[in-house]
């Protein structure tokens, strides 16, 4: 993977890593610090009555890990696996303890550094994904990353509930 530095990086505003990936051709990024490890995509066990975004559980060293299809997460059409599709392990907060959760991506590019002077707002309108996912829109050049807000996007209370009201409309 390499890494990029961003040219705003060295005029001294702070700034943060990001780990970039693809979603079609969008480019999205999460900080790094909440990234585990990144992993080839591999066999998922399916887990009955779970909504179109938690496509199954990995079994990654002993621990389950469900795993979280960023397409229907983001309310489009589940992701069709490719040669570059793969899983970021990343550390979620649930009601105060970690959980690991699994996001699969069609392709993860690389680790960048963004100065927080080039991080705007989530716009108002016009974005794929819903406005409280984003953390907001990083300058790259003369490109935009949307930066995800982790705890919005992948909330584990939320993706919880979700599960539970689909369980409960299945037909007995």
């Amino acid at each position: 993977m390499a890494t990029q530095k961003s040219a705003a990086t060295g005029d001294g505003a702070g700034g943060s890593q990001f780990l970039t990936f693809l979603l079609g051709k969008e480019v999205f990024a999460m900080d790094i610090r909440t990234v585990r490890e990144i992993i080839q995509y591999g066999p998922l066990t399916l887990v009955p009555l779970m909504p179109d975004f938690v496509r199954g559980v990995i079994n990654l060293r002993g621990a389950v890990v469900p795993v979280i299809d960023l397409h229907a997460r983001f309310g489009r059409p589940v992701a069709e696996i490719g040669k570059k599709t793969c899983i970021v392990i990343f550390d979620a907060v649930r009601e105060g303890e970690r959980v690991e959760l699994g996001l699969l991506v069609d392709a993860v590019s690389e680790v960048i550094d963004i100065a927080d002077d080039q991080i705007e707002p989530p716009p108002s309108f016009g974005t794929a994904v819903r406005r409280d996912f984003i953390q907001g829109m990083g300058k790259i050049d003369d490109r935009f990353v949307i930066i995800l807000e982790p705890d919005k996007a992948f909330d584990v209370d939320d993706m919880a509930r979700l599960c539970e009201a689909t369980q409960e409309s299945a037909p007995a």
